[in-house]
Formats: C-alpha cells, sequence, structure tokens
C-alpha cells in the first residue's frame, strides 16, 4: 500500500492488520521488520486521523440538532 492518504478507514485497517500479523508471525530481515513497521505506523496515524474526523463530524451533528430543537 503506497498511498494511504486516500485509503477507507476499513482498508487502511486490514492492511495494519495484515502487517501486524506479518511482523509477529514470520522470520523476517531487520529491513523487512523496519519496513513494516515503518508502513504500519503510517497507516495507524491515519486510522487515528480518520477517526478523529468521524468523531468531530458525530460530535457537529449533535450540536446541530440540539440547536434546531432548542429553536
Amino acid at each position: 500500500m503506497t498511498d494511504t492518504q486516500s485509503t477507507s478507514y476499513e482498508a487502511a485497517f486490514a492492511a495494519l492488520q495484515e502487517i501486524i500479523s506479518k511482523l509477529e508471525n514470520s522470520e523476517l530481515s531487520l529491513e523487512e521488520s523496519l519496513t513494516l513497521y515503518e508502513e504500519g505506523k503510517k497507516l495507524s496515524d491515519q486510522c487515528a486521523l480518520l477517526l478523529e474526523k468521524a468523531q468531530l463530524r458525530v460530535s457537529t451533528i449533535g450540536e446541530e440538532s440540539q440547536i434546531t430543537s432548542e429553536v
């Protein structure tokens, strides 16, 4: 996975799980392990960012509905 910026949360999370599995269950060279770790870190950061954006959207929707119900 090269372009993690345009990946959905589900795809990024699945790729992250695959990387974790490879790191846990494979006899990899140090360089291969480092490369997978770096990719996993990027995917983890992307997942966290996407979750933060989703939480903000939910909060915004909740605030908007509260305002409209008060009017």
